[in-house]
């Protein structure tokens, strides 16, 4: 039977199917939308058996035309925290993801689904408990109402067949390009030190000095092994995927600067050196983000860890490193900047 990625196309799909690809599994059906098209660059690394939009897929679904696959892996949706449209969040984050799971359910498949540690908004504690939740943003509320009626299901003893939601910290790695500004830190700062010679953070806000605002940082390859676990070991639940450790932004700037030096030949610098050469900057906090940003997260994982997965997780350090090394191959002259349009 085939297997189902959404957001295949996309940042985290696409790194789902190659890993599903790196097992010998390509009948892969996949499902996204390429009205934004020069996200098909995704797709063609990846080996799949069928494409379907996004929007007629859903109503094949409801007509009943699809066949039965192996499991879902349900990665696709608008995960821009800006976005103020909030039916059209709510349509196409929430009420898909309750179509597909109702259809996992009546198949008797495996349903791996992406949340967000959107969900907790502003708090401080990072457990998969509703008393720790409060999404900030219609797109954290999107992946909190599936997480609610998910647990509704479960209090009922109505969930039958296995499904894991997998609340995604800061993912960055390979396959964010199409992103635009929600691609991670990391990538856009690889491009600002080629092309200006320093990379650019935001000041201090909410008490925190500049570019001190914690964060946990998690390597998309990471992120794939956490969702082939559960694949390999369905357990019902929604569990938390980070590295366990926040981390400040002005270490992945640094780990950016360092790897980028390193492949000029240049020694390593500590962030006070950075900063006083003036290869990290930090320029305003925006207005639009005030009271809509997370100033600091960390995954609890103890419950991911008793649930069996043991995936070890890259810090900023490696993760920067491994990701800088596969920019420079990806992009090896610099006048092939993606971020060209953002940047003018």
């Amino acid at each position: 039977m085939s297997i189902i990625v959404t957001g295949a196309a996309g940042f985290i799909g696409a790194n789902n199917v190659l890993a599903l690809n790196k097992r010998g599994i390509t009948d892969v059906i996949a499902v996204d939308n390429l009205d934004k098209a020069e996200k098909f660059h995704n797709l063609v690394e990846c080996q799949i058996s069928d494409y379907f939009d996004k929007r007629d897929f859903i109503e094949l679904v409801r007509q009943g035309k699809i066949a039965k696959p192996e499991a879902i892996f349900h990665q696709g949706a608008c995960s821009d925290t800006m976005e103020t449209d909030g039916r059209y969040m709510m349509e196409n984050n929430y009420r898909y993801t309750l179509t597909l799971f109702e259809w996992a359910q009546e198949l008797g498949i495996p349903f791996i689904y992406a949340s967000s540690a959107a969900t907790y908004g502003a708090k401080t504690t990072f457990v998969e408990d509703p008393r720790y939740e409060g999404p900030l943003n219609i797109y954290g509320y999107t992946k909190f109402l599936f997480d609610q009626v998910l647990r509704q299901r479960m209090a009922k003893g109505a969930v039958k067949a296995p499904v894991i939601g997998l609340r995604y910290f800061n993912v960055y790695g390979p396959h964010e390009q199409h992103k635009g500004r929600m691609a991670s830190v990391a990538f856009h700062q690889f491009f600002q030190f080629r092309r200006d010679g320093y990379v650019r953070l935001f000041e201090g806000c909410l008490g925190y000095g500049n570019g001190e605002q914690e964060r946990d940082f998690v390597y998309v390859d990471d992120v794939i092994a956490v969702n082939l676990h559960f694949f390999d070991k369905p357990v019902t639940g929604i569990y938390n995927c980070g590295t366990g450790h926040a981390q400040p932004f002005n270490d992945v700037s640094l780990g950016v600067v360092n790897a980028l030096r390193k492949h000029a030949g240049e020694s390593e610098m500590t962030l006070q050196q950075a900063v006083q050469a003036g290869l990290i900057r930090y320029i305003a906090f925006p207005e639009s983000l005030k009271g809509k940003y997370q100033a600091y997260t960390q995954a609890n994982l103890e419950k991911l860890r008793s649930a069996g997965c043991d995936v070890q997780f890259r810090l900023v350090r490696e993760g920067t490193a491994d990701y800088v090394d596969y920019l420079l191959k990806r992009y090896p002259n610099a006048e092939n900047d993606p971020t060209i349009a953002e940047a003018k």
